[in-house]
């Protein structure tokens, strides 16, 4: 997920990449893109939840029925924010020419992790809490009622992406969508131990709204399909 996510804002941000300026609809793409192949990824693997969210997995979590205990969560947290971490790695490997051209050290980091548009923690809190609330209510209507809908028998990864696509269209613009605190944690760690020349400050002053948000946006989803849904 990272790979590619973080991938393609390094091909638009970074100097002389051939995908230098091709702007938001190819990021959010790109990002659907890589929250889908990621669970076509992870199912092949032999994981049913294919979980590479913490939000979600807590969200999962709290619904009951699928997970038996929070250190059987804690478990899969660490394991997403270690891929995610080592996703960040494979990016800056990726595109390593690149980085010594590229002068300004906010896009450096935004090919790491969230940044918003406009720094207002509060107003960014609370889209990254609305964004989240929506992908978690999408994952629950999908869980109860995808097998009644007809992409269901294998297609639901290429329905997340869409989600994903969707949300990073609508509602991503003022923060970077992270809505997943494994994306933005793992990758801001990377940010930080990589020797990337001029890269700035990894904003750690910032670093819990796309962590302690999303987490909040799975506990208000999980209350909003209980109450709607089940």
């Amino acid at each position: 997920m990272i790979l590619l996510g973080g991938g393609v804002v390094a091909g638009v941000l970074l100097k002389q990449s051939k995908a230098e300026n091709s702007g938001w609809m190819v990021i959010t793409a790109g990002w659907g893109f890589a929250v889908m192949m990621a669970v076509f990824v992870a199912q092949a693997a032999g994981s049913d939840q294919a979980d590479i969210n913490p939000a979600v997995t807590l969200a999962k979590y709290l619904l009951g029925g699928i997970y038996n205990s929070m250190w059987q969560v804690i478990s899969l947290w660490f394991a997403q924010l270690l891929g995610c971490f080592l996703g960040g790695v494979l990016v800056w490997l990726s595109y390593y020419p690149h980085w010594q051209y590229t002068k300004n050290s906010h896009f450096k980091l935004m090919i790491f992790s969230t940044h918003p548009a406009m720094r207002h923690k509060g107003s960014n809190f609370l889209t990254e809490l609305i964004a989240t609330t929506l992908l978690i209510i999408f994952v629950g209507a999908l869980i109860n009622y995808g097998n009644k809908l007809p992409f269901a028998n294998g297609s639901l990864p290429y329905v997340f992406g869409f989600a994903v696509w969707g949300i990073g269209l609508s509602l991503g613009g003022p923060t970077g969508y992270a809505i997943n605190p494994a994306r933005d944690l793992g990758p801001r760690i990377a940010h930080m131990i990589l020797p990337i020349k001029g890269k700035g400050s990894s904003d750690w002053g910032y670093a819990w709204v796309p962590i302690l948000a999303p987490l909040t946006g799975a506990v208000l989803g999980v209350i909003l399909i209980r109450v709607f849904m089940f």
